[in-house]
C-alpha cells in the first residue's frame, strides 16, 4: 500500500501541472505476432564505399569490402588470407575482386598465377579481356625467346641485388649462408657491378667471378686468393643451375624488353613450373624482390599483390622472410597482399612456422570457404574464430564463405554477374562432368541447393547459437 503523503503530493502536483507520467498497460502476445513489432537485427556492415562482394546470408544486405577504404579505421593492415578446399569458389572470388577493383583508376594488380589449364594460366582469360599479355615463365621455352627476369637488372638497387642473390642461394641450399660464403658473394657482386658498364650484368658474370676471384678481393681481407675461391665454390654451383642447369633461360640474361609495369594488371604465369620443385620458391624470391624494387613506388596508386598457391612462399623460411619485409614495406605505400591457401596446416606445420605465423598475423582479413570439420577446428584455433563460425564452415556450399574482417565475422554469399561468369568459371573438368544435365536443370538445381544451404545454416544459427545473431540494429 502506498504512503498517504506520497499520494497527496502526487495529486497536488497533478492539479498544478497536469499529469506528468502516463501508465502503459502490459500487452500479451505470441512470438509470431511480436516479430512484426521487434524487427530483426543484423551485424553492422563494413560501409558502403569499395567493391561489392555479394550479400550477407542472414540479413540479405549487400556486402562491400575494400582494404584501402577500411585501412586505418577498421583494419590495422590491408592484407588478406583466403582459405578453403578446391572447388568452393576461391578462384571466382579472386577474379571478380580484381576485375571490380580495376574499375577504380588508381588501382594496379600483380597476380602470381600458379594454376594452369590447356597449357595456359588460369588468369589467361581475364588478361585477354583486359588486353594484357601474361608474363609466362617457362623453363621449356626459355631458350626460345622466352621471358627473362634479370636479378641484376639495373632497376634494382645494388643492395636489393645482393639481398636477392643471397635469398636465391639460401632457398636452393636449404640453409643460410655462412660469413665466408657471404663475403665471396659480396666481393664478386661488387666487382661485376663496378666493371660492367656497357650492358646489363647477368648471373653468368657472378658465377665467373666466383670461380676466378680478383686478387684485390683477397688482399682486402688479408686472406689467400685460394681461400676466397673455396668460400665461393658452393655459391657458384648453386647459381650455375640458373645459368646452365634445369632453370636456365629464365634468369640468366637481360630482362625481356616490353614488360609493362604500368599496366593495370600484370600476370606472371607460373603454370609451367613444377610446384614441388626448388624452382618455385626461387622464382617467388626473384619475382618478389624484382617487384619490390621496380613496381612498388610512392605514386599514390593502390596496389594489390595476389599470390595463388601461397604456401610455396610461406613454407620456405627465406622466401617468407623476404615477403614479410615486403608486406611491412608495402603497407606504407598502399600495398594489399592477398595469399590464397588451400589448408592452413600447409603453412603452420611447415618448415617456416615462425615466419608463417608472422605473415598470418598481418592478414587482418580472413575468408574461409568450406573445409572438413577437423580442418575447420584447426583453422578456428589458429585464427581465433568464434565457435559458431567454426561449426558452420563444414556446412558451407560453393560460393559461400565466412568472412572475418578484424573481428567482424559474417557469412557472405559471393555473387558473380553474367558478364563475369565466362571469365571466372574456367574449370573444364567440372563443366564436362556436368554436361549430361541440361543447362536449365543445372541452374535450377544449383539455385535450389544454395537456398536449402542458406535455410539450413540460418536454422542452425537461430536454434544453436542465438547469441551470434544479436548485434546492432
Amino acid at each position: 500500500m502506498r504512503d498517504p503523503l506520497s499520494v497527496l503530493t502526487e495529486a497536488f502536483t497533478s492539479f498544478l501541472f497536469g499529469k506528468v507520467e502516463t501508465t502503459r498497460l502490459p500487452v500479451r502476445t505470441s512470438t509470431g505476432q511480436a516479430q512484426a513489432v521487434y524487427l530483426p537485427t543484423a551485424a553492422p556492415g563494413l560501409g558502403d564505399s569499395g567493391v561489392i562482394i555479394g550479400r550477407e546470408v542472414y540479413s540479405g544486405k549487400g556486402y562491400i569490402y575494400d582494404p584501402f577504404q577500411l585501412y586505418g579505421q577498421q583494419l590495422p593492415a590491408p592484407h588478406w588470407l583466403v582459405l578453403g578446399e578446391s572447388g568452393n569458389g576461391k578462384s571466382a572470388l579472386e577474379k571478380t575482386y580484381v576485375l571490380r577493383q580495376l574499375r577504380f583508376r588508381d588501382r594496379q594488380v600483380v597476380v602470381l598465377d600458379a594454376q594452369g589449364e590447356d597449357g595456359v594460366g588460369e588468369w589467361n582469360l581475364v588478361a585477354q579481356e583486359l588486353g594484357i599479355t601474361p608474363i609466362r615463365l617457362d623453363p621449356t621455352n626459355a631458350l626460345d625467346h622466352g621471358i627473362r627476369l634479370n636479378p641484376l637488372d639495373p632497376a634494382i638497387t645494388s643492395t636489393g641485388q645482393l639481398a636477392l642473390l643471397r635469398t636465391i642461394i639460401e632457398v636452393a641450399m636449404g640453409h643460410g649462408l655462412d660469413e665466408r660464403a657471404g663475403f665471396a658473394l659480396k666481393v664478386a657482386h661488387a666487382y661485376v657491378n663496378s666493371t660492367i658498364v656497357d650492358r646489363q650484368p647477368v648471373l653468368n658474370d657472378i658465377v665467373e667471378q666466383l670461380r676466378h676471384p680478383e686478387p684485390e678481393s683477397a688482399e682486402a681481407m688479408n686472406v689467400a686468393l685460394e681461400d676466397v675461391r673455396a668460400w665461393g665454390l658452393d655459391v657458384a654451383l648453386v647459381l650455375d643451375r640458373l645459368v646452365d642447369g634445369d632453370l636456365r633461360g629464365m634468369f640468366d640474361g637481360p630482362t625481356t624488353v616490353g614488360i609493362d609495369l604500368d599496366a593495370p594488371l600484370i600476370v606472371f604465369d607460373l603454370s609451367h613450373i613444377d610446384r614441388n620443385s626448388i624452382a618455385m620458391p626461387i622464382l617467388m624470391a626473384i619475382v618478389g624482390v624484382w617487384l619490390e624494387h621496380t613496381w612498388i613506388r610512392p605514386d599514390r596508386k593502390k596496389r594489390i599483390f595476389l599470390v595463388e598457391e601461397a604456401w610455396h612462399i610461406i613454407n620456405s623460411p627465406f622466401v617468407a622472410q623476404l615477403f614479410q619485409r615486403l608486406l611491412k614495406f608495402g603497407r606504407r605505400l598502399g600495398l594489399s597482399f592477398v595469399a590464397v591457401v588451400h589448408h592452413l596446416s600447409d603453412v603452420v606445420d611447415g618448415a617456416a612456422a615462425k615466419e608463417a605465423a608472422a605473415i598470418l598475423k598481418m592478414a587482418s582479413t580472413r575468408t574461409i570457404y568450406a573445409q572438413k570439420a577437423d580442418e575447420a577446428r584447426a583453422t578456428g584455433r589458429v585464427l581465433g574464430l568464434p565457435r559458431w563460425a567454426v561449426e558452420i564452415i563444414p556446412t558451407l556450399t560453393p560460393g559461400i564463405a565466412v568472412w572475418d574482417v578484424n573481428g567482424n565475422v559474417q557469412v557472405v554469399k559471393h555473387l558473380v554477374t553474367e558478364s563475369e561468369r565466362p571469365l571466372v568459371f574456367t574449370d573444364r573438368a567440372m563443366t564436362e562432368a556436368a554436361s549430361a544435365m541440361a543447362e536449365e536443370e543445372l541452374s535450377e538445381a544449383l539455385r535450389a541447393a544454395e537456398l536449402e544451404a542458406e535455410e539450413r545454416a540460418a536454422a542452425f544459427m537461430q536454434h544453436q547459437y542465438p547469441e551470434s545473431k544479436s548485434s546492432v540494429a
